[in-house]
């Protein structure tokens, strides 16, 4: 019977609440360190195989890290549902929080849709380390070539005195700007996520290339992704929560209680790191470690 020791827990835990909004891509490392590692861990958390109780450890974690992220952002988020419920009551779209609200809808529907259709069939078929690997690398190029074609936007980026200042007026700033986004435009770096299906793109890193070659700066680009991705791993954890409380839970509900809370303390503080991180810095060393990982990986699998 396949189990999940506690040091895998604590591992994989930790290591899924920095993974998925640092843009390194959490799926891609969830496949390729216990494939680096072998043994019995390879076994245990094989996130392709169908009935797996890793999928049900994966449900926790995911819960938890969009629980981590409601929390960061719970008053940016009272003030994005009082602005949906009272657009819809009053069936009107006139202010920055309206306007907001509605285009966080519109970009998650197409992730949300494919991630319905094909997760399935892109876990089963791609989450094996050699394709996890070269994605990682791709993830890499990809962040680097986004860095590289981005295009300044009228906004300048937040200098280092505005990074040290008071950060709740930035973020309401900074909202202001994203909605008025054009519609279009926040649907393409919505969709853009849809790439994170295949393990090793990263879906935050997807995003705020979107949202960098589309002008964002990189500052409203990383917020933007994360307001983008709370919802889509919230509903990802909920829709799977029938593995969790199934048989796939059954003996290791303590390990991913662990985990889960691991996940959600690695997330509350890479959150916090990188939306300050991205007021003055670039995509560019992550894009550097995905290649270096990515083709250390390739090799250690192609050498072994």
């Amino acid at each position: 019977m396949t189990e999940l020791t506690w040091l895998e827990a604590i591992v994989i835990g930790g290591m899924q609440g920095v993974a998925e909004l640092f843009p390194v891509s959490s799926l891609g490392h969830s496949v390729l360190i216990p494939a680096v590692v072998g043994g019995t861990w390879a076994r245990d958390l094989d996130v392709s195989a169908p009935e797996s109780p890793y999928l049900a450890f994966v449900v926790g974690l995911h819960v938890a890290t969009a629980v981590a992220l409601l929390i960061y952002f719970w008053r940016d988020w009272v003030r994005i549902v009082r602005g949906l419920a009272t657009s819809i009551v009053r069936r009107e779209v006139t202010e920055p929080d309206q306007r907001l609200a509605w285009l966080l809808v519109l970009a998650t529907i197409p992730v949300g849709v494919a991630g319905l259709l094909l997760e399935h069939t892109f876990r089963t078929v791609l989450s094996k380390p050699i394709p996890t690997a070269a994605f990682l690398v791709l993830n890499g190029v990809l962040l680097l070539v986004g860095e590289h074609l981005r295009r300044r936007s009228t906004a300048a980026e937040p200098t280092e005195a505005a990074a040290a200042g008071a950060h709740r007026s930035v973020d309401v700033v900074s909202d202001r700007r994203l909605s008025e986004l054009p519609v279009g435009r926040a649907v393409l770096i919505g969709a853009a996520q849809i790439a994170a299906l295949a393990p090793g793109v990263s879906r935050s890193g997807a995003a705020m290339v979107t949202g960098l070659v589309k002008g964002l700066p990189h500052a409203d680009a990383a917020r933007f992704s994360f307001l983008l991705a709370t919802p889509v791993i919230l509903a990802a954890g909920v829709l799977k929560l029938g593995d969790l409380a199934g048989p796939l839970g059954d003996g290791i509900r303590p390990q991913i209680l662990v985990g889960s809370l691991l996940s959600g303390v690695g997330a509350y503080l890479s959150v916090r790191f990188l939306t300050r991180y991205f007021e003055t810095r670039s995509l560019r060393p992550f894009g550097i470690y995905c290649i270096v990982a990515g083709a250390s990986c390739l090799a250690w699998f192609s050498l072994r």
